[in-house]
């Protein structure tokens, strides 16, 4: 069973940028699909963006458009999620995940990270 396990998240001022990772246990990394995910208190997971295996093709929920990017590094069996311009409205847990499918659907994901908090003030 591969493990997955975030880092980086904080307490940040609006506006400033973070950088979460992402690693992997296992030697299939490169096989997988990659996705970050976050839930906020009292609300449901909603997904966040997605990498294809090989970093050449990525999508991102609209309100982080433009603020975040997905990247990957195979040898190193880590995804990250570089984010800029926090607002206070990316307070969450945020999750990493793995999966077969270029997908923004949490069920298409069959391993999950443990979670890292972020946490945006104002």
């Amino acid at each position: 069973q591969v493990q997955l396990v975030e880092s980086g998240g904080g307490l940040v001022q609006a506006g400033a940028s973070l950088r979460l990772s992402c690693t992997a246990s296992g030697r299939t990394f490169s096989t997988y699909v990659m996705g970050w995910f976050r839930q906020a208190p009292g609300k449901e997971r909603e997904f966040v963006a997605v990498i294809n295996v090989s970093g050449s093709s990525t999508n991102y929920a609209d309100p982080v458009k433009g603020r975040f990017t997905v990247s990957r590094d195979n040898a190193k069996n880590t995804v990250y999620l570089q984010m800029n311009s926090l607002k206070a409205e990316d307070t969450a847990v945020y999750y990493c995940a793995q999966g077969r499918y270029f997908s923004t659907e949490e069920n298409r994901y069959g391993s999950w990270g443990q979670g890292t908090q972020v946490i945006v003030s104002t």
